[in-house]
């Protein structure tokens, strides 16, 4: 059975980092991914990473957010930087069916970490 935990979310201003981290356990997927949801709208992908650490970002987040994994913990990471408001939203790590930011490629979801960004 695959799970993911999320943890390292929080509430920082406009400007501050964060490092989120997803422990995974029970899946063989190629890829994985971070996904978010701000309230009222609809989920989005943030970035994801392939089992050769090639890596996909939205736009809106290049040069600022990084997603790396350690294959040894089993653990995926996303490290926020120059955070800004528009950046809130629940955090999801998610295993993904193909490499890419689209919701639907992803099989199963964590229960996600809060992040809150103020100005």
């Amino acid at each position: 059975q695959v799970q993911l935990v999320e943890s390292g979310g929080g509430s920082v201003q406009v400007g501050g980092s964060l490092r989120l981290s997803c422990t995974a356990s029970g899946y063989t997927h190629c890829c994985m991914g971070w996904f978010r949801q701000a309230p009222g709208k609809e989920r989005e992908g943030v970035a994801a990473i392939n089992r050769y650490d090639y890596t996909t970002y939205l736009d809106s987040v290049k040069g600022r957010f990084t997603i790396s994994q350690d294959n040894a913990k089993n653990t995926l990471y996303l490290q926020m930087n120059s955070l800004k408001p528009e950046d809130t939203g629940m955090y999801y790590c998610a295993t993904l069916r193909s490499h890419g930011i689209w919701t639907e490629y992803a099989d199963y979801w964590g229960q996600g970490t809060q992040v809150t960004v103020s100005s």
